[in-house]
């Protein structure tokens, strides 16, 4: 029986459209009925909680492809498709998403007297986009969804307009448009299981990885473009300092991992001394800036900056050690070390 429902419910279409349905419901309910807007919202929440563990039981850990996979045409004269899949790290990271929201709105519960509909329905929202995002397979929706999150975080909040424009200002929203346009005109589409296995230059390498790199590094967020998360965390309610804090921030550590590290080897490598300096720089900084603090959202905050940051060095240790293993490395330059980082070359 178990099996069975697996085979129904495996899909991962399900827990997208619940909070979908659930965030378009409370429209059309008046202002003035408050209890039955809750309610909604809380019962998608936890339908959608009680959904994301389903393909937990027919997941393969043995392999390091994403399963389930889901293909929808989209723009099919560009080659563009709406591809959805899972694989080890985003099935967590959608369990964890699922797992804060329905805490998210009881947390919020009392307070959605004045505009509770519009909390309900923007809580839902950014769950949707934060699930898309973890299981989209397609660079150029990957690019859409995570720069989409902060929308319905900052929609209908005065005090955080000016956090808003400081991370508008900060992301590198061009650059990312146009490595993915780039990638588009080399390989015919944006399918990210064929980007894996296409070989780009060596320059061209380079210069993807900095492109995507303008737009990951404000979500990590690295220094010097960790301005706005300080002002983020400060003027949000609780509800939505314990969501900045859970996943957003963790989108430019999972673009890193899903898209530069593995489509870029040769440039992630060269880029790994630039990616340390940063990262040991951010970690003092935030570290210290951390320790004089009076405010706990700002603790909060700084802090997390220093753990992201810890995290950025880590993967990147890991990335170059499966390139250029220490045992094995040895008078001549492997075919894989690109000449921007290979010492004999200067």
């Amino acid at each position: 029986m178990l099996e069975h429902f697996c085979e129904c419910y495996s899909d991962l279409s399900g827990p997208i459209l619940c909070p979908v349905l659930g965030s378009i419901t409370p429209l059309f309910i008046p202002n003035s009925r408050i209890r039955p807007i809750r309610l909604i919202g809380l019962c998608a929440s936890l339908i959608t909680f009680l959904y994301s563990p389903v393909p937990r039981i027919q997941f393969d850990p043995s392999t390091a492809k994403s399963q389930f996979v889901e293909s929808l045409r989209w723009l099919p004269y560009e080659n563009i498709n709406f591809d959805l899949g899972i694989d080890g790290i985003s099935l967590f990271f959608v369990i964890l998403t699922t797992f804060l929201i329905p805490i998210c709105i009881l947390v919020g519960w009392s307070g959605m007297r004045s505009y509770g509909k519009e909390y309900i329905t923007a809580s839902l929202i950014r769950e949707f986009l934060m699930i898309a995002v973890f299981r989209m397979l397609d660079p150029l929706l990957f690019y859409v969804f995570p720069e989409s999150v902060p929308i319905p975080m900052l929609c209908g909040a005065e005090h955080l307009l000016f956090a808003g424009i400081k991370l508008f200002l900060c992301r590198g929203l061009v650059q990312m448009l146009l490595a993915i346009l780039l990638i588009l005109l080399q390989t015919g589409t944006t399918d990210l299981q064929i980007s894996l296995t296409t070989e780009f230059s060596e320059r061209r390498q380079i210069f993807l990885w900095i492109a995507s790199f303008a737009s990951f590094a404000v979500k990590v967020p690295m220094v010097p473009v960790h301005i706005w998360l300080p002002e983020a965390h400060v003027e949000a309610p609780t509800a939505g300092s314990v969501i900045l804090a859970g996943i957003p921030s963790k989108l430019g550590t999972h673009g890193f991992l899903r898209f530069s590290i593995p489509m870029f080897p040769e440039a992630t490598l060269c880029s790994t001394p630039f990616i340390y300096t940063l990262s040991a720089i951010a970690i003092i900084y935030t570290s210290l800036t951390t320790s004089r603090q009076i405010d706990l959202k700002k603790i909060i905050a700084y802090s997390s900056v220093a753990h992201m940051n810890l995290v950025t060095i880590g993967m990147f240790s890991w990335a170059a050690a499966v390139r250029l293993p220490i045992l094995s490395y040895g008078h001549t330059r492997p075919k894989h070390v690109c000449r921007a980082c290979d010492p004999s070359t200067y």
